[in-house]
């Protein structure tokens, strides 16, 4: 046996997962991703945002997904993502109980997803079967070309790679494949191909005028902000939350921002991803950011 399947099964949470999918059949391929790639930091990111993402899109529908192996596996968060980003409306019902219903489902949300981003099978990494049996490898790779589709300034984490096993049941017996797979797009040293700016140039031939650049903002945002009986003392670290910006650009634009779109008092770091997103769609909606920004 090869012995870099028994390596990839010295993990209990794999060797679960695995025992609890169907018996693979001859000539059957399943690929899963290697346990020392999950706790990998570009991958959480890339979760994370996506996760962010689904929920702002469906907060209205008071849609709030934690996991997006579990949570999407049935069809009902994608029916409604698509629903909302695309204005699709799916023959289908919004809730499906057995995994008959449930594969039903998903096979109409495949077909429209294939047929909305004009994608043939062969170029599809996902499948009705991976997500129903809840693949991360799958259900990443059908979010991130949703999200590109609909939301191509979402801001998603470049270079965003796994280490991944194959197997597969041959005539021969059980045989293995390892790769490295790419989920997001690969791009070779972005910040040395982008061409320095303004502030790229202060910070690097004349970083003694930065704290007067500093001083500056604190004026202007105080200015405004204290309109609202608040007072930024340290630019960097209060704006890190999305409060401050998100009362920043209503001032600015002269607009109220209803406190059921935002966290006012952010406790976790979902809740500040969510304002800073918000902020940034709030921005590039009113032409002030035409070029992607990293929420994180």
């Amino acid at each position: 046996m090869d012995p870099d399947f028994l390596n990839v099964f010295t993990q209990p949470s794999t060797v679960d997962q695995f025992l609890t999918e169907n018996a693979l059949a001859k000539g059957e391929k399943r690929k899963l991703i290697k346990p020392t790639s999950r706790n990998n930091p570009k991958l959480e990111e890339l979760k994370l945002v996506l996760t962010t993402w689904i929920n702002r899109t469906l907060q209205d529908e008071h849609i709030v997904v934690q996991s997006l192996e579990d949570d999407l596996y049935d069809g009902l968060v994608l029916h409604h993502l698509l629903e909302n980003l695309g204005s699709l409306k799916l023959d289908v019902d919004k809730i499906a109980l057995t995994e008959k219903k449930q594969r039903q489902k998903l096979s109409v949300i495949m077909e429209a997803v294939a047929k909305c981003l004009q994608l043939e099978e062969s170029q599809l990494k996902w499948s009705v079967e991976s997500i129903l049996t809840k693949d991360l490898l799958s259900t990443l790779h059908l979010l991130v070309a949703i999200a590109k589709h609909f939301e191509p300034n979402l801001a998603l984490p470049p270079n965003v790679q796994v280490e991944t096993i194959t197997i597969e049941i041959t005539s021969k017996g059980l045989e293995t494949a390892n790769a490295v797979e790419y989920i997001t797009e690969k791009k070779e040293n972005i910040e040395a191909q982008s061409k320095d700016d303004a502030f790229d140039e202060l910070f690097s031939r004349a970083p003694d005028k930065l704290d007067a650049l500093k001083k500056a903002f604190l004026q202007f945002v105080n200015q405004h902000v204290g309109k609202l009986g608040l007072n930024v003392k340290d630019i960097e670290s209060e704006f890190s939350d999305g409060v401050i910006l998100l009362l920043l650009i209503g001032q600015l634009e002269g607009y109220f921002l209803n406190l059921r779109h935002f966290f006012l008092t952010p406790t976790s770091t979902m809740e500040m991803l969510h304002n800073v997103n918000l902020a940034l769609d709030l921005l590039a909606d009113g032409g002030l950011l035409n070029f992607p920004v990293n929420s994180e």
